[in-house]
């Protein structure tokens, strides 16, 4: 009896992650470092592509699939004690963390800036960057637990939304 409410339970637990990650329909958010651009999956399409910034190194922004663990809106930024809503925080008026490097997703993220003229090039030092009217757009559209794939690549994002399962 316990071995069936335990496999009922499995199957049907929302917590319990089961099946390919994402799941087509689920939002996945993909950041290519060559063409510095962030596209939202959603309903099993690509939703809207965004020009961002990366890591003034290439191997400053990490590549791999992350997962959104933590989100603020107008984050404080702890390096130089800017409180959140300042014009002179670098972080904009949006974050949203993800855990890289084993790492909370307080060190890295995507944000706003509070130097728009950087967007579009290889300038951060390791987080992904966005015009704060475009990362205010999104925030709400980026739930806690999606999915976040980082990489350099001459594919689509539909090509690479499929490659991970989040486009059937």
């Amino acid at each position: 009896m316990l071995k069936l409410v335990l496999s009922i339970f499995l199957t049907v637990s929302p917590i319990w992650p089961l099946g390919q990650n994402p799941l087509p329909g689920d939002s996945f958010v993909i950041i290519n470092k060559k063409t510095n651009q962030l596209s939202i999956i959603d309903e099993d399409r690509v939703q809207t592509t965004i020009s961002v910034s990366t890591g003034k190194k290439e191997d400053l922004t990490p590549e791999g699939l992350f997962t959104i663990t933590v989100k603020a809106v107008n984050p404080y930024y702890r390096k130089k004690n800017i409180v959140g809503g300042n014009k002179n925080n670098p972080l904009g008026t949006r974050w949203i963390g993800f855990d890289a490097k084993n790492t909370d997703g307080r060190i890295y993220g995507i944000h706003g800036t509070n130097n728009p003229k950087s967007i579009g090039n290889y300038v951060s030092n390791g987080c992904v960057r966005m015009q704060n009217e475009a990362v205010e757009s999104i925030y709400d559209l980026i739930p806690l637990g999606t999915k976040v794939l980082i990489i350099k690549s001459d594919k689509s994002f539909e090509e690479l939304a499929r490659a991970y399962g989040a486009i059937q």
